[in-house]
């Protein structure tokens, strides 16, 4: 049964981690090709290296990987209400891993609003 969880984790836990760093590595990508274009003259105003689009940047980046790893938390939690089998230490203990990881999911999702929100009041008001 443990080899069962750990491949079911590892399926579970490869995907979500290649989807948390593309955001991460299509902005590297974004900003090299920018620098270079820069470099050669073309498209300068492609490159928006502003403190705040960066904090901004960032932010998103971090607040995208606290999500998905609350998304893992929660199909991981229902993976072992389900195979509880019944024991009440298990399935209490499942749930609050269900429970921690929604309340982990809403709180990333408040924290990306209004971190958004309160960046684009600045740049809009500047």
């Amino acid at each position: 049964m443990n080899k069962l969880k750990m491949i079911l984790a590892g399926l579970l836990i490869v995907p979500t981690i290649s989807l948390a760093v593309a955001p991460a590595a299509n902005a590297a990508d974004f900003t090299l090709r920018g620098g270079i274009d820069s470099a050669q003259g073309e498209g300068v105003d492609k490159v928006n290296s502003s403190p705040e689009s960066l904090v901004k940047q960032f932010v998103n980046i971090f607040l995208f990987a606290v999500g998905a790893l609350s998304v893992i938390m929660l199909i991981w939690g229902g993976i072992r209400y389900t195979t509880s089998a019944g024991d009440s230490n298990k399935v209490t203990s499942a749930k609050n891993t269900v429970l921690y990881a929604i309340v982990g999911l809403v709180v990333s999702i408040l924290a990306w609003a209004i971190v958004n929100m309160v960046i684009d009041k600045f740049t809009s008001g500047s």
